[in-house]
């Protein structure tokens, strides 16, 4: 296994309906299987449970302003961590190392968490779930934030080891 050599990026296409990368991406991540039009018909539902709630004035929407891509950017923008710890070991013992996080690497993190934030949610239906979960993160609320918040004292208490980065 080559540790050294550089991985070329694959370039994701932007979703037909939304345009967006950021669409494609949470799509691709939602996919089981390799059954990508339930995952499409998975996200088209949650935005469009996130449109009615937007219509019916609903307490979770706080800007009734915004489209539902909007509000999911939004709460990918309050997920997206700037520091990560990672295990590096020194002389026989393993410590957390802060790290910053790229920007690509913060929104995988994000959609990551998000998602399976949304599969721990005890409603029923992956739409209805991730819906409510996007909500929530862009009232920057819900475990998807928590797991953020988590992440981020993590490595405000192993600090003391940032001398340790690589």
């Amino acid at each position: 296994m080559a540790r050294k050599k550089n991985i070329k990026k694959r370039e994701i296409l932007p979703d037909p309906i939304y345009n967006s990368d950021l669409v494609s991406m949470l799509i691709n991540r939602l996919l089981k299987k390799g059954k990508k039009t339930i995952a499409q018909r998975i996200f088209e539902d949650a935005m469009l449970q996130i449109e009615i709630c937007i219509q019916n004035s609903d307490s979770k929407v706080k800007d009734r302003n915004k489209d539902p891509f909007e509000i999911l950017r939004d709460a990918i923008i309050n997920i997206t961590p700037v520091v990560e710890v990672k295990s590096k070991r020194v002389g026989g013992s393993t410590f957390q190392v802060p790290r910053e996080v790229s920007t690509e690497k913060g929104t995988t993190l994000a959609i990551r968490w998000l998602i399976s934030a949304a599969n721990s949610r005890s409603e029923r239906g992956m739409g209805l779930k991730l819906a409510n979960e996007i909500l929530d993160a862009a009232n920057e609320t819900g475990n998807a934030i928590r797991k953020k918040e988590e992440t981020h004292r993590m490595a405000e208490a192993n600090k003391a080891f940032a001398h340790y980065r690589s």
